[in-house]
């Protein structure tokens, strides 16, 4: 079998219904980010608790949310675009996280700093772990 590159007018035409769900899922992460962060503001120097339980929560439900499109809603092929870059993307924000580690710093918090910059990867990364080992056992137990 030999791959054959797209022509120009099959690389020009856009996947509307992917741009659309992704767009739809989008505005609903950043307003639930918005929100969150509107209820919970952070002091200059303070730990930024919002942002953080944002990224963390978000990629609690990234890890669930993969393990059941590949596991279990395998035919909704508009899904993941919808769910992880719309609404999970608009949701969690590691673009604000970094600028609130350089804004503690700036403070003269380095110590909130590091404390926030290790605290957030490590969390996230159990995080994602944690939603994947929760769709498995959900699975066995539904199994069973």
């Amino acid at each position: 079998m030999r791959f054959v590159m797209p022509g120009p007018a099959e690389r020009a035409r856009p996947p509307w219904s992917a741009l659309a769900v992704v767009s739809a899922g989008g505005v609903l992460g950043a307003l639930a980010r918005y929100g969150i962060g509107h209820a919970w503001p952070t002091p200059a120097s303070g730990f930024p608790w919002a942002t953080f339980v944002i990224n963390v929560t978000g990629c609690l439900l990234m890890g669930a949310l993969m393990m059941l499109v590949h596991d279990v809603f395998t035919r909704h092929h508009l899904l993941q675009p919808f769910l992880g870059v719309g609404v999970l993307g608009g949701y969690t924000t590691f673009s604000t996280y970094s600028v609130e580690i350089r804004g503690l710093i700036a403070a003269g918090a380095t110590g909130t700093a590091v404390l926030y910059l290790f605290a957030t990867l490590a969390a996230a990364l159990v995080a994602v772990f944690a939603g994947m080992a929760a769709v498995r056992a959900v699975r066995r137990w539904m199994a069973s």
